[in-house]
């Protein structure tokens, strides 16, 4: 159908127009700074996304209105906070599609959920999740320091093997070594859903299929996946997901661990303090169910809030989360406006002599990040120094090792730059970027 746009075809509705991207990035005040000068070009969400109105307005009538702490509170404001938090929580798992709102840990972020469950299972006596001298933990070379330390940490103390799958020449996982390494020992496959440095979005489902097949565990790094694609806990089929709420709209220090309930029944909590038991008695402990059992002390109720969404005591009053907002978009209509960004951006940097682009080289295999290097007179260009040149036109990305150094090493660099995008970017964003860029390369860099 001529003038028919991918979106139109998939969906059977126009694209947003430039005016309703316009009204998006209306909503994000930080995008009306300026950076020395010029506007702001923020290409750094896999780091952190910047956060609409909405949700700093959540924020603020939080702790004007209903800021108290929860779970023993008689009071009416304890109470309401208790609710909201309770709504945030089944807002949050009806996000993923889990089958029920207490498969939901709220934590800090990803890196705090991948511990607790790394220390909870150095703590378990139970089968399947007790490890020993000479089991297994197979993880990807892709994975961020987040879910490859904690392990690292398990096997210093336990004396756990790691095995590592290696990638392909373009980029993707190779999935035949993975299923190599499996044996009778492996006990846990960690993978990232999409890699922070390659983009790479890795075929999770069929990685889960094989971990089971080997009668392993399934682990889920998603922080890279959930702000930006359509997930769903049973497509994935993983036993445990982490997420942080910072990369998808919502406040800094608010994420997520989901497990599935049977497991998180039989895991045991590694942090202990109020809140996380029903009764004690000398020295007898009644653990509180999931997921009050690894939510010790007193939570983040307005973080938690502000990424799941509630309804006020009232039943008019709304507090968006990040969630509400992008549901609101759309996940379809968010992987498809970032693959729009991601294709311009890749064939852009093919014509700029001297840039080496990591990764698949086909938008629809990575998410909305590219990592690249600049080659000049057969040397590679400092990534923090392009960074800062790129600064200097405002802008926004990020240089270095990405807390993937294995990653960064097997590709035989020391660093590189990291542009990536989110639904409120644009094409014309996009374009500034690669003129700027081409200018730094061929008149900046000597």
């Amino acid at each position: 159908m001529p003038g028919t746009s991918e979106f139109e075809i998939r969906h059977g509705e126009p694209a947003r127009s430039d005016k309703d991207l316009r009204r998006i990035r209306a909503d994000f005040p930080f995008l009306e700074r300026t950076v020395r000068g010029n506007p702001l070009v923020y290409f750094d969400n896999a780091a952190t996304s910047q956060k609409p109105r909405q949700v700093i307005q959540t924020l603020r009538v939080y702790y004007e209105r209903f800021n108290s702490n929860i779970g023993r509170s008689t009071h009416t404001p304890g109470l309401e906070a208790e609710e909201l938090y309770r709504q945030a929580r089944r807002n949050v798992a009806g996000f993923i599609a889990a089958d029920a709102p207490e498969e939901v840990l709220f934590l800090r972020g990803c890196t705090e959920a991948i511990n607790l469950l790394a220390y909870s299972m150095l703590c378990s006596t139970k089968s399947r999740f007790h490890l020993e001298a000479g089991d297994e933990v197979v993880l990807t070379v892709m994975e961020h320091h987040s879910n490859l330390l904690p392990w690292r940490m398990l096997r210093d103390l336990r004396g756990i093997e790691l095995k590592v799958a290696d990638l392909r020449e373009d980029g993707s996982l190779d999935i035949d070594a993975l299923e190599f390494l499996l044996s009778k020992r492996t006990k846990l496959v960690c993978c990232t859903h999409a890699s922070n440095v390659l983009g790479t979005i890795n075929p999770v489902a069929e990685i889960g299929r094989l971990a089971h097949s080997a009668g392993a565990l399934f682990v889920v790094d998603a922080a890279q996946s959930v702000p930006h694609l359509p997930v769903d806990i049973k497509t994935l089929g993983c036993d445990f997901m982490a997420f942080s709420g910072h990369k998808m709209l919502a406040p800094l220090g608010i994420g997520v661990l989901y497990g599935r309930k049977d497991l998180l029944d039989e895991l045991s909590p590694f942090q202990y303090g109020g809140g996380m038991i029903r009764d004690t008695v000398s020295d007898e402990f009644a653990w509180d169910e999931p997921p009050g059992k690894f939510e010790a002390g007193t939570p983040d109720v307005a973080g938690a809030v502000a990424l799941g969404g509630a309804t006020g005591p009232d039943g008019d009053t709304r507090l968006e989360g990040a969630v509400d907002y992008l549901q609101r978009l759309g996940m379809e209509w968010v992987r498809d406006h970032e693959l729009a960004l991601t294709e311009r951006a890749l064939r852009g940097l093919e014509q700029i002599p001297g840039v080496r682009v990591y990764g698949p080289t086909e938008a629809q295999k990575r998410c909305g990040l590219i990592a690249f290097n600049v080659e000049k007179r057969g040397k590679i260009a400092d990534d923090h120094l392009v960074a800062q040149l790129l600064d200097e036109a405002g802008i926004a990305v990020r240089a270095g090792g990405h807390c993937a150094h294995p990653l960064i090493r097997r590709l035989g660099v020391q660093g590189a730059v990291r542009v990536s995008f989110y639904a409120y970017n644009t094409l014309t964003e996009i374009d500034f970027f690669l003129e700027t860029l081409k200018d730094i390369v061929t008149r900046q860099l000597l």
